[in-house]
């Protein structure tokens, strides 16, 4: 459920994140009305608390996928949730790439999609590389809310036996088996962040 919903918010939100950098009336390819509808969006959706949100796109989820019970209907709130949350994470990582190497990359002729693949990207890889960790927590944090509505995972199972019927055992090592989870996704983040970090070789 985390990792799918992490997988598709991030082909969702690394483009956006782009979009954003690009279209900056600072960036490579200056268009501020759809930078500023895009920037819109992304507020929108990232001021909803996320309990809220799952409740309100019930009827998407279940016109998707005829269900709105368990980990795989949780996954569509969990996308629309992450996705502009993703998109302020790689627009802030990319905004981190010094500029004289963008304009060095366009002084030697090239375009617009070329900067973005073998220049912000490649430069940005390190801070992508640790806000995608950071993003694939926050998910986590969000599919454990998700047992409220029968959502399923940890989350479910901390609520159905630890709360509802007072198994403090139950809640307890549900607690600790997130946390892990945290810190393992964490550290596998800070390590491959470390490999391709140029400034660390």
């Amino acid at each position: 459920m985390v990792f799918l919903s992490s997988f598709i918010a991030y082909l969702i939100g690394l483009p956006m994140g782009i979009i954003l950098v690009i279209t900056d009336k600072d960036g490579i390819a200056p268009f501020p009305m759809v930078n500023r509808v895009l920037g819109i969006i992304v507020n929108l959706v990232r001021s909803v608390p996320f309990i809220i949100l799952l409740i309100a796109v019930i009827p998407l989820t279940r016109a998707i996928l005829g269900t709105t019970i368990g980990s795989t209907a949780t996954v569509i709130p969990l996308i629309i949730a992450s996705a502009p949350y993703i998109a302020r994470l790689v627009e802030s990582s990319l905004k981190e790439v010094d500029y004289g190497v963008i304009e060095a990359a366009k002084s030697m002729g090239a375009s617009t999609f070329q900067i973005i693949v073998k220049v912000l990207i490649p430069e940005a890889k390190p801070s992508l590389i640790i806000s995608g960790a950071i993003a694939v927590t926050t998910i986590l944090s969000y599919s454990a809310m998700s047992g409220f509505v029968g959502g399923g995972g940890l989350g479910d199972i901390a609520i159905r036996y630890g709360y509802y019927r007072y198994e403090t055992e139950i809640m307890f090592v549900t607690v600790v088996i997130l946390v892990i989870i945290v810190q393992i996704i964490q550290e596998i983040g800070t390590k491959w962040m470390r490999r391709t970090d140029k400034r660390a070789k």
